[in-house]
């Protein structure tokens, strides 16, 4: 399949470029557009040498799946470990229970900000560099975070938040690119990785506090050693690209179609609502689920274990969700299903804590993942091309993430304010319902 293009700033179109699988040596100093496959989710086609150095990375597969696997890992590890140790940290810096909610909001705020940023990053540097970049960044982030000050604290929740942006954003649109015939795949691949840190995140914070005797400050920046393996595995990556061109062209639509406006279009706000709103739930639980249990008598570890098993959970609504979306052609019976379980697990944490603990981490974790996995999938289903699609994920993921980074700060206010936990779990609820009437919009088979 081929698809015209033109450059930057100017509305000359340029030919039409031939399948990688045909390419011919292209002598031209100039950039010449070889590539008919968009780099990165970034909206830009690569150059003769971006092909190379394209072709030579996916000659190491292997290498590049350990690659995507350790990078996965580290998605949801810096935060997930915080909330088993958050009362800790409180007690630390004597801070209030709404300050304590920004430790787990500022990070998810940024997820939004740095999102906005991640396709511009991808197109000036390439997707590995900017991988590569952000590992580091993750894990100096987490290292400042263990500072003894408390704008340290914060300060590095902003560096967590920008580096996993940029690995949420970029990393699907690797797996698009470099993957297209496995996507699906791979997409359950990085997602269960992604999962699965956040689960021995959270049940390790406590335990490896006690094993450490360092305190919480040595069971969090423990997990900058993960950020570190990862980026270890990343830098055969970037040598590999280094001789990518940052000179490029940017992507439109085949048959040289006008890109849509997807700010423009209420569909594409269905859909980034719905993933802002699962995305609010879910922090909401990261930051706040082991506190509740403790409140109402629960051990910390045991409910740092019940947390990490609400995180285990996951992976199976996360695997299955999508592979089922796929196959139908509206996902309205999937969205009624992952927001019936988790406001049943949120009703249930409201009404009989610890009795059913561990009943509504099942319940809560199966929508949890569930809901993330369709969110995802909606993206993709909802685009009518791939330019389309990388804008679509922008939105939702910059829109969803700001939205999102309101619930763990909002919840701990109002329990501040009440001094129960009844108020924010019945806003949560609140939240469940109107997921559903836009998630009922967003699964209608239609395109942007």
């Amino acid at each position: 399949m081929t698809a015209g293009a033109r450059t930057e700033g100017s509305p000359t179109p340029a030919p039409a470029t031939a399948p990688v699988s045909a390419l011919a040596p292209v002598s031209a100093p100039a950039p010449v557009l070889v590539d008919a496959e968009a780099e990165a989710g970034t909206g830009v086609r690569l150059s003769a040498a971006g092909v190379a150095a394209r072709r030579a990375l996916l000659a190491h597969p292997a290498l590049l799946l350990v690659g995507i696997v350790l990078a996965s890992l580290n998605m949801r590890a810096a935060l997930a470990s915080v909330a088993p140790l958050v009362g800790e940290m409180s007690a630390a810096f004597g801070l209030s229970a709404t300050a304590s909610s920004l430790v787990t909001s500022v990070p998810v705020l940024f997820l939004g900000a740095g999102a906005a940023v991640a396709p511009w990053l991808g197109r000036r540097f390439g997707t590995e560099r900017v991988l590569f970049a952000a590992l580091l960044l993750l894990g100096a982030g987490i290292l400042a975070r263990v500072l003894p000050s408390v704008y340290a604290l914060y300060g590095g929740g902003v560096l967590v938040g920008t580096a996993i942006a940029l690995l949420n954003v970029l990393m699907p649109g690797l797996i698009k690119r470099d993957f297209p015939d496995r996507a699906a795949a791979m997409t359950s691949v990085y997602t269960g990785a992604m999962i699965t840190g956040a689960t021995v995140a959270a049940a390790a914070a406590v335990p490896l506090e006690k094993a450490l005797g360092g305190g919480w400050e040595a069971s969090l920046g423990s997990w900058s050693l993960l950020a570190a393996v990862a980026a270890l595995a990343w830098l055969p990556q970037v040598l590999i690209t280094r001789g990518r061109t940052g000179r490029a062209v940017r992507a439109v639509p085949a048959g040289g179609a006008r890109p849509v406006n997807v700010w423009r279009s209420a569909l594409a706000w269905q859909v980034t609502l719905f993933m802002g709103l699962q995305s609010l739930w879910t922090y909401v639980l990261i930051a706040w689920m082991p506190t509740i249990l403790a409140d109402h008598g629960m051990d910390r570890s045991t409910a740092g274990v019940v947390f990490a098993f609400n995180n285990l959970v996951q992976v199976a609504g996360a695997f299955v969700v999508p592979l089922l979306a796929g196959r139908m052609r509206s996902q309205r019976p999937l969205v009624v299903l992952v927001t019936t379980l988790v406001a049943a697990g949120y009703a249930g944490l409201m009404v009989a804590p610890v009795e059913g603990a561990w009943l509504w981490s099942a319940l809560l974790g199966i929508g949890q993942g569930g809901a993330v996995g369709l969110a995802l999938t909606l993206i993709v289903l909802r685009s009518g091309d791939a330019v389309t699609a990388a804008g679509l994920s922008g939105m939702a993921q910059t829109v969803g993430y700001l939205l999102a980074a309101a619930g763990p700060l909002a919840a701990g206010a109002l329990h501040q304010a009440t001094g129960s936990w009844t108020p924010p779990i019945c806003v949560v609820l609140v939240v469940c319902a109107t997921a559903l009437a836009v998630g009922l919009l967003a699964a209608r088979n239609r395109t942007v």
